[in-house]
């Protein structure tokens, strides 16, 4: 059994592996994970970039009212296949295996992670919207926005 923080490491690595999905980081990261799984197996690597390809088709194929739930699914099957992978390891082989992890995590999360649809916005750091003086600010305005006085209601209205 895994302490802790490797657990956290193998949970964040499923959910790396299913945001990463589908997105133009999909083919960096597909590669890096398939390679961390396959430990210079060429074989074991392969089989792993056949399960990442069932993901991303997984992910693709789920109807809207099942996103969310084959996500979590997915997410989950990748945390555990992570942790299989680290508790089959000596304990100094895990280390360097949870480094290699941490590592890949960290240089593909920074590729893909913020993404947003047609007429989005997504942010991957921080952003700080303001306004002042009366004027509008917003990250995305579907429609029109108006700046005035609003008018004074009629005395009949209350």
């Amino acid at each position: 059994m895994l302490d802790q923080v490797l657990t956290a490491l193998a949970a964040s690595g499923g959910t790396a592996v299913v945001t990463a999905a589908g997105t133009d980081a999909w083919a960096g990261s597909r590669q890096a994970v398939a390679r961390w799984f396959g430990r210079g197996d060429a074989q074991r690597e392969q089989a792993e970039l056949e399960r990442l390809d069932q993901t991303e088709a997984a992910l693709q194929s789920a109807v809207p009212a099942e996103a969310e739930r084959t996500r979590i699914r997915l997410e989950a099957s990748w945390q555990a296949r992570i942790e299989a992978a680290l508790e089959s390891l000596s304990e100094g082989e895990r280390d360097q295996a949870a480094d290699q992890l941490r590592d890949l995590l960290a240089q593909h999360a920074s590729q893909g992670a913020a993404t947003a649809g047609t007429g989005g916005l997504a942010v991957g750091g921080n952003m700080d919207i303001r306004a002042d003086s009366g004027s509008i600010a917003a990250g995305v305005i579907h429609g029109g926005a108006h700046i005035g006085t609003p008018p004074v209601p009629d005395p009949s209205q209350g």
